[in-house]
């Protein structure tokens, strides 16, 4: 069974940091790429920034230069460096990961989800 764990979140001040971590466990094969979505309060989930398996990194306009995405293969880690937060950041972050799972002779490709955290932004 294939397990997405996040961690990280919480309540930070304007301007400040945090770092969220999402761990992949389970019957993985390859882990085809990772990302960061959120979830602002009534509004629909967006992408927050992606990263592809060879590096390959994009990002939502509004985080550029304040966020950075990485990955540590080894231990099938992705991470979302957040600086200079602000309160429209505000949101539950989810990760996400496209994973081929199975074994050689049945592989197969399927989307996973995090639990969710909730990141709030405010003084």
């Amino acid at each position: 069974q294939v397990q997405l764990v996040e961690s990280g979140g919480g309540l930070v001040q304007p301007g400040g940091s945090l770092r969220l971590s999402c761990a992949a466990s389970g019957n993985i094969l390859r882990i085809n790429s990772m990302g960061w979505y959120r979830q602002p309060p009534g509004k629909q989930r967006e992408l927050v920034a992606g990263i592809t398996s060879g590096g390959m990194t994009n990002y939502a306009d509004s985080v550029k230069g304040r966020f950075t995405i990485s990955r540590d293969n080894a231990n099938n880690t992705v991470y979302l460096q957040m600086n200079s937060l602000k309160p429209e950041d505000t949101a539950v972050y989810y990760c996400n990961a496209l994973l081929t799972i199975g074994s050689i002779i049945s592989a197969s490709r399927r989307d996973y989800w995090g639990q969710g955290t909730q990141i709030t932004v405010s003084s």
